[in-house]
């Protein structure tokens, strides 16, 4: 190890240094660039590397840990995707009207909600789907 090597535990220093900063500042891109540090102070550790292969190093294992921290934080879908769109849950489902769509608008009873309707004018008891919603109003056409 020459004399402007980083050297090990330069690395973990600088991953600590991140991991830290990434705990006072908004966001989850540190939390990529400390580990790949940590992975860097490792790889240095088990092969003596050259500051300037040190620097690659970190550069490509910066860039893989990045991609796979996107893509893992997009695989991670939740067991219940309407949580904050209960509107768009609505979409293709049937319901009967417990009050009359008249001049193009009226009311559902979904669960324990009442909704906005708009749509044809129907009596009450009539089947309606939900088409689209638009706001926080659902558009029905006839079942």
């Amino acid at each position: 190890m020459g004399t402007g090597d980083i050297g090990p535990w330069g690395w973990f220093v600088l991953g600590g240094v991140l991991l830290v900063a990434e705990l006072l500042l908004p966001g989850v891109f540190l939390l990529w660039l400390g580990l790949a540090a940590f992975a860097t102070g490792g790889l240095v550790w088990l092969a003596d590397l050259a500051w300037q292969g040190q620097v690659l190093a970190f550069a490509g294992l910066a860039v893989l840990a990045v991609v796979a921290g996107r893509l893992a934080a997009r695989g991670g879908g939740s067991d219940r995707p309407f949580l904050n769109r209960r509107a768009d849950a609505q979409v293709g489902r049937v319901f009967t009207l417990d009050e009359p769509i008249v001049a193009g608008a009226g009311r559902v009873h979904i669960d324990d909600s009442v909704w906005r309707v708009t749509g044809p004018d129907l009596p009450a008891g009539a089947k309606v789907i939900v088409l689209r919603v638009d706001g926080a109003v659902l558009v029905v056409g006839t079942a």
